[in-house]
C-alpha cells in the first residue's frame, strides 16, 4: 500500500466510481490516515481540505460508499474507489452523482434529474 502522499503535500486524488454502473460519483482526497481508515472498514473516508479533518462519507446523510475495489494509478498518487452508494445519490446537491452538469456549447447545463431532497437530508441552507 505505498501510495504516493508526498506529491500533493500529503493528499491522493480519490475518483469515486459506482463499481455495477461504472458512473462517476465523485472526486475527493485521502490523506494516509483516510486510506488506512477506507482500507480497514470498508466504507470511504475522505480528508476534507477545507474543514481540515478527516470525513466518513455519508456521516451525516447516511449515504455511505461501501468499498468493492480500490485500484491505483502508475505514478501512485491517485485512487480510483469502486463502490456501492448506500443511498440514492453522493452529491450534496440531491443527485446520483456530483457530475450532473454538461457543458452545452459555452454553457453548463443541469444533465440529471434529482434522486433525493438535500434539505431533507441536510437541513435547509441558512
Amino acid at each position: 500500500m505505498n501510495l504516493d502522499f508526498a506529491k500533493s503535500d500529503g493528499l491522493v486524488t480519490a475518483v469515486i466510481q459506482d463499481h455495477a454502473s461504472g458512473r462517476v460519483l465523485m472526486v475527493g482526497y485521502m490523506n494516509q490516515e483516510a486510506f488506512r481508515l477506507t482500507v480497514e472498514t470498508g466504507f470511504a473516508t475522505f480528508y476534507s481540505r477545507s474543514r481540515r479533518k478527516l470525513w466518513l462519507k455519508g456521516e451525516s446523510s447516511g449515504h455511505r460508499l461501501l468499498v468493492k475495489q480500490i485500484s491505483t494509478d502508475c505514478d501512485q498518487d491517485a485512487v480510483l474507489v469502486q463502490v456501492e452508494a448506500q443511498g440514492p445519490g453522493v452529491c450534496h446537491e440531491g443527485y446520483e452523482s456530483c457530475f450532473f452538469r454538461r457543458l452545452d456549447g459555452r454553457e453548463w447545463k443541469v444533465a440529471d434529474t434529482p434522486t433525493y431532497d438535500p434539505n431533507a437530508v441536510y437541513g435547509a441552507k441558512s
